[in-house]
C-alpha cells in the first residue's frame, strides 16, 4: 500500500513538487478510505435452522388453486408482487428486508445427510473428513480467540461443530433459551474456584508436556473455554429474564421465540454466529395442520428479530438465514387420513434477511407444480458460497484438515449468487 511505502512527509514533499499525480487532499482521501475498508464491522450470522424439511409449497412458493396446492393463500408481502403463506403476516411485513431464494436444489433426500451437506457444504464421508460446519467458519475466520463471550452458539439441538478445524470452533449448545447456560455459578466461593482451576492447570500441563496428545488439548481448550465464560459477566446475555415483557412477548411464548430472543442478545455481545432450531417439519402425514402451528410459532419470533436488529442497527451487518433439510414434494400424498409431503431435495426455498444484501426480491423459479427449477438453480455450492460472500468470508480459502491436506471453505466449482451482491 502507499501508506506503507513513504511516510507522511515525503508524501507531502513530492506533492509540492508535482511529483505525485494527485494533490495533498485526495492523498488523504485515500488514506481515509484506506482505513474504513480496513475497519469495516464484521458480519454477523442468524442461522434458523427448520429441523424435518420445511415444505416451500405451504411457506414461500405457493400454488393456491392446483391439484396439489393445499388450502392456503397467498398474501401479499411489504414488497410488490411478492406473496408468501396467509399463515406468514408478521414476516410477509419484513420482507422487504429479505430475499427468498425459491430455486435451492440439493443432492440429500435423507435427514441426516441433507442436514451434513448444507451445514458444511460437503457430503458425509467426502474424502474420509469430518468438515467444519457454517458456525465453526465463520467462529474461526470472523470470531475473536480472545474474547469471553464464544463465538458460536447453538440453540434448542445439537449442532454441527468444527470437524477438523479443532475444539477452538466448537458451538456452545443451550438446551432452552429459557434456562439459559446451565452451571454457569460455580457454587463455592471465588478463592476456591481459582484454587480448583490453578490445581486442574497444573495437572493438564503435566500430562500434556508427557503424551502431547490432541484430545487432552481439546479437552484443556474447552475447559478454558468454560472457566473464561463463568467469570465474565457478558453471560447476562443468556439470560432472557432480563428482557422486558414486551418485548419478549413480541417474539412469542415458545421455545423458539425464545431462542431467536436469546440470539438477539448474543449478537448483541459479541457473539458471531447463532443456529436456532425449529423441529416438527418432517410432515409425511397431517402436513396441512402442522404447517399451520409451525408457522405460528415461526411468524412472530423471526419477524420480531429482524425488526429488532433493524431497530438496533444490527441488521446491516447480521446475516439471518431461514433454511432446512430440504423441500416437500409437490404433489400431496394420500398415505392415511391425514394427507402429507414427503422429502424432496429437487427444487425448494430458503430466505435471507439483513447482511448488507440486495433485499426485497426473489432468486429462482420453479414450474407450475413448484416440482422444477426453471431459473437461476442453487446447488449447496453456490449456497454455501451465497452465504460466505454475504459474511465477507473468502470461500476460496483453503484449511490445513487432520490428514494434512488443504481443504477449500467451499468446494469447486462454487458460484455465488450474483444478484445479491
Amino acid at each position: 500500500m502507499f501508506s506503507e511505502m513513504m511516510n507522511r512527509r515525503e508524501a507531502l514533499k513530492l506533492s509540492a513538487a508535482g511529483v505525485l499525480g494527485y494533490s495533498v487532499s485526495n492523498w488523504f482521501n485515500i488514506l481515509a478510505a484506506h482505513a474504513a475498508e480496513n475497519n469495516v464491522a464484521t458480519k454477523n450470522c442468524i442461522l434458523l435452522w427448520m429441523d424435518g424439511g420445511p415444505t416451500h409449497k405451504d411457506t414461500f412458493d405457493l400454488r393456491p388453486g392446483t391439484d396439489h396446492g393445499g388450502p392456503y393463500r397467498q398474501i401479499q408481502t411489504s414488497v410488490n408482487g411478492i406473496q408468501i403463506s396467509e399463515h406468514l403476516p408478521q414476516v410477509a411485513r419484513v420482507m422487504n428486508h429479505g430475499v427468498i431464494i425459491r430455486s435451492m436444489s440439493t443432492p440429500e433426500g435423507a435427514h441426516a445427510r441433507a442436514k451434513y451437506n448444507l451445514h458444511t457444504g460437503y457430503r458425509e464421508g467426502q474424502g474420509g473428513l469430518v468438515y467444519p460446519s457454517l458456525g465453526s467458519i465463520v467462529s474461526k475466520e470472523l470470531g475473536s480467540e480472545t474474547a469471553a463471550m464464544p463465538n458460536f452458539v447453538s440453540i434448542g439441538s445439537r449442532a454441527y461443530g468444527s470437524g477438523f478445524l479443532g475444539a477452538r470452533h466448537q458451538p456452545l449448545i443451550v438446551n432452552d433459551a429459557a434456562r439459559g447456560v446451565e452451571n454457569l455459578r460455580a457454587g463455592i466461593n471465588q478463592g476456591q474456584f481459582n484454587d480448583r482451576v490453578n490445581l486442574l492447570n497444573e495437572l493438564e500441563s503435566g500430562f500434556q508436556r508427557e503424551h502431547n496428545a490432541n484430545t487432552a488439548q481439546a479437552h484443556r481448550t474447552t475447559m478454558q473455554r468454560a472457566v473464561t465464560l463463568m467469570r465474565d459477566t457478558g453471560t447476562r446475555a443468556f439470560d432472557i429474564s432480563l428482557e422486558p415483557a414486551a418485548s419478549a412477548a413480541a417474539y412469542g411464548n415458545t421455545a423458539f421465540g425464545r431462542g431467536c430472543l436469546m440470539a438477539r442478545r448474543l449478537i448483541e455481545s459479541g457473539v458471531k454466529f447463532v443456529e436456532v432450531t425449529l423441529g416438527g417439519w418432517d410432515t409425511h402425514q397431517n402436513n396441512f395442520e402442522r404447517v399451520r402451528q409451525l408457522s405460528a410459532q415461526l411468524d412472530p419470533a423471526m419477524a420480531t428479530l429482524v425488526r429488532d436488529l433493524q431497530d438496533r442497527g444490527l441488521l446491516q451487518n447480521t446475516l439471518v438465514v431461514w433454511c432446512g433439510d430440504f423441500g416437500r414434494t409437490p404433489r400431496i400424498n394420500q398415505r392415511g387420513a391425514q394427507p402429507g409431503r414427503d422429502h424432496y431435495p429437487r427444487a425448494w426455498s430458503s430466505v435471507m434477511f439483513g447482511g448488507g444484501i440486495r433485499t426485497g426480491q426473489v432468486i429462482g423459479r420453479t414450474d407450475a407444480e413448484a416440482a422444477t427449477v426453471v431459473e437461476r438453480p442453487v446447488n449447496t455450492l453456490d449456497y454455501m458460497a451465497t452465504l460466505c460472500r454475504a459474511l465477507g468470508i473468502d470461500y476460496n480459502k483453503q484449511n490445513i484438515a487432520s490428514n494434512g491436506r488443504p481443504i477449500r471453505i467451499v468446494d469447486r466449482p462454487a458460484t455465488p449468487i450474483a444478484q445479491l451482491f
